[in-house]
């Protein structure tokens, strides 16, 4: 008998792991999409003769769809359900690579990217929704975690179809090729499950049930987790008029917010966005050698990525969070120093790359999926889509705010100040995350919501007591 539970639990976590793990592909689009663009802009700005304010315009004219995507997702995630969600989010991608690839100029190429990013905001809210949702709580973080993780492998892969592309400048086929994921992200959708909260939520609970004993280890842990659900549903009220009429709620919309805001001016998507030019201020001059740097940066995503994957359950979110800040906070600061003093020499030139590496390291084991997860994880599930949404969309106007203001930042203040700005949010950061971030490791969602709406504070909220 035992031995046969073993196997079923067995079974079910292969199942789960499967589910999450397709789940997460749309963060492979994502990252893409991010990344792609890097690439494919001096090539596209030499063809259609655009300015660098215009190609601010590029680059954040998807933050701004993502924005827009992430509020439109909200609504779609709550009446469709998450799976749907994802199925849509996955055909906006097609319709969005498709129409970059052929813009014929750069008002089109505009339209295009606002495309793609409904898409990323449509995928950016429902697949950690989805993803803390579905996974068990021992395992949920390092599951939320590879959805970021998916992102970086996509940055990554954008890169390297990038520096291949580069020595033709196809930057048509850059933007392009992204369709062949897109197109099997939403083959793969198609075979999962829905939500057992969002079906427990719409009164289906012998579908919710169903879905439960599939994933996880025995019936009586599935029959657990949905009386849990059971009794977070009692609250009457959801979205804006529990936003307004609880003040408990309200918190976490707006620590959701803050946290959104704090990776965003992190200043990695500078990184991610501008990564050529990063390098040619670094003293990179030659083409080949700054594609070839953002591969770099890519793959250095990638394997930092592992390292919250590996802590975020074991040592927890705020002490990785922490680390993570303070690391980007030095990283950031001794590569203004740098770039102050000048980088004329090799040793200086490569010890600034090497504090960009640091800095990315830093970034990719904390607030790049520790982020996601505390946004997915602190809202009571009456509230869910109301607080991510307006998380997530905070995530893309914060994102499109960096993303425009970059090269007019370099301008305005100098490379050394604009870096040394960045690095003083990230100290401030450490002091927020000290004073305001709850430790969420190994609680239910549902114990989480008992604690906020008792009242507890923010840092307290994943207490066990």
């Amino acid at each position: 008998m035992s031995t046969a539970k073993h196997r079923s639990g067995s079974s079910n976590a292969r199942i789960t792991f499967f589910v999450c793990f397709m789940a997460a592909l749309a963060g492979l689009l994502f990252g893409l999409d991010i990344g792609v663009i890097a690439g494919a802009l001096p090539f596209l700005s030499k063809d259609f003769q655009i300015t660098p304010h215009e190609q601010e315009w590029v680059v954040s004219s998807m933050m701004f769809g993502a924005a827009v995507g992430a509020v439109g997702a909200g609504w779609l995630s709550a009446k469709l359900g998450r799976k749907y969600s994802l199925l849509i989010g996955a055909l906006l991608f097609v319709v969005g690579s498709l129409c970059s690839a052929f813009a014929p100029n750069t008002e089109f190429l505009i339209v295009a990217r606002v495309i793609l990013g409904l898409a990323v905001g449509v995928a950016s809210y429902t697949a950690p929704l989805y993803l803390s949702e579905i996974a068990p709580e021992k395992i949920r973080g390092s599951m939320i975690s590879m959805y970021q993780l998916m992102i970086t492998i996509g940055i990554l892969a954008a890169y390297l179809s990038d520096t291949g592309f580069s020595y033709s400048g196809s930057w048509r086929w850059m933007l392009g090729v992204i369709t062949i994921p897109a197109v099997l992200l939403f083959i793969g959708v198609l075979f999962l499950p829905g939500s057992p909260r969002w079906l427990a939520a719409r009164g289906r609970f012998i579908e919710a049930q169903k879905v439960l004993d599939m994933l996880r280890d025995t019936s009586a842990q599935a029959k657990n987790e949905l009386d849990e659900i059971r009794e977070s549903l009692k609250i009457k009220q959801s979205g804006w008029a529990l936003f307004t009429s609880n003040g408990n709620f309200r918190r976490v919309v707006f620590l959701g917010i803050l946290l959104q805001v704090m990776q965003q001016f992190t200043g990695m998507n500078v990184i991610m966005y501008y990564a050529p030019k990063i390098f040619g201020i670094a003293g990179f001059s030659g083409t080949a050698d700054q594609m070839w740097g953002t591969v770099i940066v890519g793959l250095v995503n990638v394997l930092a990525t592992f390292i919250a994957i590996g802590l975020v359950d074991r040592w927890g979110r705020k002490p990785t969070l922490t680390l993570g800040f303070l690391v980007m906070a030095v990283g950031m600061g001794v590569l203004g120093t740098l770039l102050h003093i000048g980088v004329e020499t090799d040793f200086r030139k490569y010890f600034a790359i090497v504090m960009l590496m640091l800095f990315i390291v830093g970034f990719a084991m904390s607030a790049g999926p520790l982020i996601w997860v505390l946004c997915s994880e602190i809202q009571p599930l009456k509230g869910r889509d109301f607080g991510i949404t307006v998380s997530t969309a905070t995530n893309w106007i914060a994102n499109m705010i960096v993303g425009a203001t970059f090269l007019t930042m370099l301008d305005k203040l100098g490379n050394a100040n604009t870096f040394w700005v960045y690095g003083g949010l990230n100290v401030l950061f450490i002091l927020l995350t000290y004073w305001l971030i709850p430790e969420t490791k190994n609680i239910s969602l549902e114990h989480i919501e008992r604690n906020l709406m008792t009242g507890k504070s923010l840092r307290e909220i994943g207490d066990r007591a």
